[in-house]
């Protein structure tokens, strides 16, 4: 249930803050992998989980592209 409200939060924004929220995924993601790489990283499946959450937001920019036009 905790994917399906985030989707539906993800849907209800508009597509500037979509793209702010994906610039923080991203930046997030790069301080995860440097943490890995350093070894102080604790839970390395926050890794995967962000990845996906980046994926669910690029998708749902591309289905407002698509419906835009």
């Amino acid at each position: 249930m905790k994917i399906k409200s985030y989707v539906e939060d993800l849907r209800s924004q508009s597509a500037a803050e979509l793209n702010e929220q994906l610039v923080a995924a991203k930046k997030e993601l790069f301080n995860l992998r440097f943490q890995n790489a350093t070894n102080q990283l604790d839970n390395t499946s926050r890794i995967k989980e962000v990845r996906k959450n980046i994926a669910r937001i690029q998708t749902i920019i591309t289905e407002k592209e698509k419906v835009a036009e």
